[in-house]
């Protein structure tokens, strides 16, 4: 028996940042950060006087492409893009499910291994650790297994 895993927001949808916030500046366009909080609001533009045109939960992944003083132009993994305060995002280990609709999570890193979950498109887990074209990924729920790399962003 396996267990199905549902997206929980409707915005629903990760990170992988090489830069800590202790006085270090955004280097890269290839870097990703992980938001820090629920109801985190993403505007159309670097301040909090535009208006907010998302707003994501805990740990979802962002790709920062440029920075304007403290704030990240930052794109989904929708190709959604806006602006975000550097103080609501960190480094992280997040990914978010980017299959075409659901996905299947294994016990093992191998398409013969056993299913252990199907996972929805849009939902968020930690990585904890990669193996090839395989993430280990653990859901929020505290299930653990592998996914296929190329059906994860980022």
């Amino acid at each position: 028996m396996f267990k199905r895993i549902k997206s929980v927001s409707a915005c629903a949808s990760f990170a992988f940042a090489l830069l800590l916030f202790l006085g270090a500046s955004w280097s890269s366009a290839a870097d990703y950060v992980s938001v820090k909080g629920d109801n985190v609001n993403v505007r159309t533009g670097a301040g909090t006087n535009y208006e907010v045109s998302m707003e994501l939960f805990k740990g979802y992944p962002l790709k920062v492409g440029s920075t304007q003083g403290d704030w990240l132009k930052i794109v989904d993994f929708e190709n959604d893009s806006g602006w975000i305060h550097k103080s609501l995002v960190n480094d992280g280990n997040t990914v978010i499910v980017n299959g075409n609709k659901n996905v299947n999570m294994r016990a093992e890193a191998s398409t013969n291994s056993k299913i252990v979950a199907t996972v929805d498109r849009g939902v968020v887990m930690t990585r904890l650790e990669t193996k090839g074209k395989w993430a280990k990924l653990k859901h929020s729920s505290g299930l653990i297994g592998w996914i296929y790399k190329p059906l994860l962003w980022p």
